[in-house]
């Protein structure tokens, strides 16, 4: 455990020094390993993988699920063995809490590998400048999506000056989220110029993808905690240039069955993590986790049941949740389970005898092309006052998709953007969303009031210092700056 921390931090611990002060040979290795355009190709794949180990490090483990289970779409078992999952869903989070550990190491690996190559690219001396600037580009969206993640889940965290150990790294102190956020805005400007229009693998992303992540930023950056909010008309223009050159990007709904987007390969796909390929890697979360016990799963999440209540009726909720299950050849109701809640349809195994792993290689979906649009149609009414066309168009082709009516014609700029929250509730529901939605828009305390009785209740009064977890123990143990 100890090991594992301290590598988050480029091994911040004084018996670390020697090994980092030898010749570097890692995949994060230096300037040394850096000298051709095929050791920046090492060095990005050893930056995408980062986000890929299962159990250890990334986005492959039930860990974001855990993590953002403040949201009113997530919540976990009452019994059993799921103290740190609930520790989440009742804001109460241990700093020894290890259901962190994934994001904190994988997101500080990722970043650590990507500033090798954001610093050491220019003494490369083979290779074309198209391609050499398109690694460049994905080693800097990479960067910012993960102190993206970090400074959402975390608020003040260290920023990385360099890869290459220096004995200053024990004394870091914690960057405030605006200057975080002005690195991760740096980052995505350079990826917007250098990536090309086109993935160079589907588990890559493009110059939509880059766009699209940047609207995201641009509408939590108006929220809580900066409350910029000239940063709306910002995440509107952005998403507006990927829905505008969609077909350019490859991007679309996609409308041949909602459960389908989940096995990924797709038009919705923006950005996905594939943990098949050259990964060759599995995702730990679909499957027995979203199972009850009554069909051999671990319950380890479920849907809320007011959530699920207050869900929409339609295709779309209907392909979100699971609620009949097969036992011993009888089928029960979700009322009859042992938790006595729906599950996540979405995240459960497809295939026919499949149902029942705990390991597959479904990807990882981080953004979908829903995303871009919702982004356009909060931020355009935000920013402008009231929504124009585009952004009706925009929400009421999700909400077609769901099989439900448009939206009201002549609706206010406040209730409209309001409408098109729900909505992200909906659509992404159980996808890590919600969760950031309502601590953007300070709206945690009520999402969480008058909760159903079979809900777990929050352990504490739900405050804005509670929106942030603690940075992981033995990292502030070995610098207490931290």
């Amino acid at each position: 455990m100890k090991k594992i921390y301290l590598a988050a931090l480029l091994l911040l611990a004084a018996g670390c020094s020697k090994q980092l002060t030898e010749e570097p040979r890692g995949l994060v290795g230096g300037a040394a390993a850096l000298s051709s355009q095929a050791g920046l190709e090492a060095a990005l794949t050893g930056a995408y993988g980062s986000l890929m180990v299962p159990w250890t490090s990334g986005f492959t483990s039930v860990s974001q699920i855990a993590m953002t289970m403040g949201g009113d779409d997530l919540t976990t078992h009452p019994g059993s063995n799921k103290e740190e999952f609930r520790e989440f869903d009742r804001f109460n989070v241990s700093s020894l809490n290890s259901r962190m550990t994934p994001i904190w190491l994988g997101c500080y690996k990722t970043i650590q590998s990507a500033t090798n190559i954001i610093n050491n690219y220019n003494q490369v001396e083979d290779g074309t400048e198209a391609t050499i600037h398109a690694i460049v580009g994905e080693a800097s969206f990479l960067r910012a999506l993960c102190y993206y993640w970090l400074t959402r889940l975390w608020g003040e965290v260290p920023v990385i000056p360099s890869e290459v150990y220096s004995p200053e790294y024990l004394h870091l102190t914690k960057s405030k989220p605006a200057e975080v956020y002005k690195l991760i805005e740096e980052d995505l400007a350079r990826a917007e110029e250098w990536v090309p229009n086109t993935k160079r693998d589907p588990g890559r992303c493009n110059k939509g993808s880059v766009k699209a992540l940047l609207a995201d930023v641009y509408l939590t950056e108006a929220g809580w905690p900066l409350k910029d909010q000239s940063k709306y008309a910002l995440a509107a223009a952005k998403a507006k240039e990927v829905i505008d050159n969609k077909s350019t990007y490859g991007f679309d709904l996609y409308q041949d069955g909602f459960l389908k987007i989940f096995a990924g390969g797709t038009v919705e796909d923006v950005f996905t993590l594939f943990t098949r390929g050259q990964w060759s890697t599995y995702n730990s979360f679909y499957g027995l986790s979203t199972m009850p016990e009554n069909e051999g799963g671990w319950s380890d999440f479920f849907p809320e049941l007011k959530f699920f209540n207050n869900f929409p009726a339609g295709p779309r909720k209907d392909a979100t949740f699971s609620t009949e299950f097969v036992v011993s050849g009888d089928t029960i109701p979700w009322q009859q389970t042992t938790t006595k809640h729906p599950y996540y349809k979405k995240f459960t195994i497809q295939q026919p005898g499949n149902k029942a792993v705990y390991m597959s290689n479904n990807p990882v979906i981080m953004i979908r092309y829903a995303h871009v649009l919702l982004i356009y149609a909060e931020a355009q009414a935000r920013a402008a006052g009231a929504p124009n066309s585009d952004a009706y168009t925009a929400v009421n082709a999700v909400r077609q998709r769901a099989g439900l009516a448009p939206l009201p014609a002549g609706m206010s700029g406040p209730d409209f953007a309001a409408a098109v929250v729900n909505e992200r509730a909906w659509e992404f529901a159980g996808e890590w969303n919600r969760w950031f939605d309502l601590v953007r828009l300070d709206q945690v305390a009520a999402a969480n009031a008058d909760k159903d009785p079979a809900d777990l209740e929050p352990a504490t009064t739900i405050t804005q210092d509670k929106y942030w977890m603690p940075i992981p123990g033995v990292d502030a143990l070995v610098n207490p700056n931290l």
